[in-house]
């Protein structure tokens, strides 16, 4: 009975697996196809944005503080 369950557990887990990779093969061609998916550009736009706007905001902080020490040291 276990080893039943085991087994069917098992050949699920690969159906899923198999499952997965096929979706992935796909994307992955229209991808190098370029067939330029509004669903892929939504996605560059959405991750690019994110990383620019993190990067800009520590910059800037980063910016302030430099300013800040510059500031501190001239009166000296």
């Amino acid at each position: 009975m276990d080893s039943n369950r085991v087994t069917i557990a098992a050949l699920l887990f690969i159906v899923v697996i198999i499952v997965i990779n096929y979706a992935m093969i796909i994307i992955a061609r229209s991808w190098a196809k370029n067939g330029d998916s509004r669903w892929m550009s939504a996605i560059r736009k959405s991750l690019s944005k994110s990383v620019e706007g993190s990067s800009n905001r520590s910059m800037d902080e980063l910016r302030q503080k430099m300013e800040d020490l510059q500031e501190k040291e001239k009166p000296k």
